[in-house]
């Protein structure tokens, strides 16, 4: 398995990012996806630019504090968990992935491109809340 965490402050209240981040019926904001299908409360697949779906199932969900789900598609699977906190007026995020890669090839290089997604993640969020 390999594990990527990224950090970042918002200015934005804990609600508001919260609610951005796990409206799942809402994936304009998302530089990097083209559509999100919501099979249920739990089940939602995501499309990237290029139609490459990724399958999700949310295991944890305490609103404002901690975000959990699995995924899967055909080239990895895995799990990511986000920690929502109040930091002053704003609010601090933490969300780890951690994923298994099928093609050992792909494994050496895995890390480097969660780092990038992660980094698009956190520009796009900033840019949904106006910061």
């Amino acid at each position: 398995m390999k594990k990527s965490t990224v950090t970042a402050t918002f200015e934005s209240s804990v609600e508001k990012v919260w609610d951005v981040v796990t409206d799942n019926n809402n994936c304009t904001w998302r530089s990097d996806l083209s559509q999100i299908i919501v099979y249920s409360n739990n089940n939602f697949s995501e499309y990237a630019k290029n139609g490459f779906k990724t399958d999700f199932t949310i295991t944890l969900k305490k609103p404002y504090k901690q975000y959990e789900f699995d995924m899967k598609n055909k080239n990895m699977s895995g799990h990511l968990k986000g920690v929502f906190s109040q930091n002053g007026t704003g609010t601090r995020i933490e969300f780890t992935e951690e994923v298994e890669v099928k093609n050992p090839i792909m494994n050496l290089f895995v890390k480097s491109y969660l780092k990038k997604q992660q980094e698009i993640y956190i520009k796009d969020l900033k840019k949904a809340l106006g910061e």
